[in-house]
C-alpha cells in the first residue's frame, strides 16, 4: 500500500463542498465502494465547472482516475462494468440524477446531483428547455421561466378571479418574464399592488423602451409618471 504525503498547503489547497446530508444519510448507506467512489467524482468534477446548471456527461466518467479507482475496489471485474453498475446503484438511489437526451447526432445521458439546482436542471432538460451548447458543452440548460401567478400571489394578492388569472397568463406571453417580476417589485416598492399599475408600467416600457431610470431610488413621483396618459383611469393613486 502506497503512503499517502498528507495534503498540500491551504495555499495551494482546492476544495470541494459537499452538503451535511452527504455525511449523515448517503455515507452510512452506501454499502458500495465502487458506488461511493462515483459519488465522490461526481461532486469533485461538478465542482470543476461553470455555470449555473452543471451536468456530467456518461462519457466523462470513463477518467482514468476514476477508473483506477475502480479497479481497486473490485479488481476481479473489468472497470467499466464496474462503473456501468456503480452509476445504476448511485441513479437508483436518486444520488445522481440521469436523463437522455436527444441531438442531432445521436442521444446522450447527463447526470446530475440530486441538489435542488441538479433537480431543476433534469426536468428542464425533460421539458426540452435547452439549447444548443458553446465551449465544449452539448446543451445549455435554460433557466426556469418564473412563475409569474405565485410571485404575484406572494407580492400582490391572491389570484382569487379567473380574469386577473387571464390577465396574468396573457401578459407571460405579451412581455418577456423578468419584466413582469422587476414591475411587480417595482409597485410593491411605490406601495401600488395592483394589476393595472403593474400593466400599466409593462406597457409604457414596451412602447418607450426598458432602461435603468428606474434602478435608482424610487418615490410616488416616479411611480405617477407611468399613470398618465389612457390607464390613468384604471388605476388608483
Amino acid at each position: 500500500m502506497k503512503k499517502f504525503e498528507g495534503f498540500p498547503e491551504n495555499s495551494k489547497l482546492s476544495a470541494t463542498a459537499f452538503p451535511a446530508t452527504f455525511f449523515t444519510e448517503l455515507l452510512p448507506s452506501i454499502d458500495d465502494l465502487a458506488e461511493l467512489k462515483v459519488v465522490l467524482y461526481s461532486f469533485w468534477a461538478l465542482n470543476q465547472k461553470e455555470g449555473v446548471f452543471r451536468y456530467l456527461l456518461r462519457e466523462e466518467y470513463d477518467n482514468d482516475i476514476l477508473l483506477v479507482g475502480l479497479k481497486i475496489a473490485k479488481p476481479e471485474f473489468d472497470p467499466q462494468a464496474t462503473l456501468e453498475n456503480a452509476l445504476a446503484l448511485a441513479v437508483a438511489r436518486c444520488i445522481l440524477l440521469c436523463t437522455p437526451v436527444n441531438l442531432p447526432g445521436g442521444e446522450i445521458e447527463i447526470f446530475c446531483v440530486n441538489t435542488h439546482r441538479g433537480r431543476v436542471a433534469i426536468n428542464q432538460v425533460q421539458a426540452g428547455a435547452y439549447e444548443q451548447g458553446i465551449d465544449g458543452r452539448p446543451i445549455e440548460i435554460l433557466p426556469e421561466r418564473p412563475n409569474i401567478i405565485k410571485i404575484y400571489e406572494a407580492n400582490i394578492g391572491m389570484v382569487n378571479s379567473p380574469m386577473l388569472k387571464d390577465r396574468l397568463v396573457e401578459a407571460q406571453k405579451d412581455f418577456p418574464p423578468q419584466w413582469i417580476v422587476e414591475a411587480i417589485d417595482l409597485a410593491v416598492k411605490l406601495n401600488k399592488r395592483n394589476w393595472g399599475y403593474i400593466e400599466a408600467i409593462l406597457k409604457r416600457w414596451q412602447t418607450e423602451g426598458k432602461n435603468n431610470e428606474f434602478s435608482g431610488r424610487l418615490d410616488e413621483q416616479d411611480g405617477k409618471r407611468y399613470i398618465t396618459g389612457k390607464y390613468a383611469d384604471f388605476i388608483e393613486h
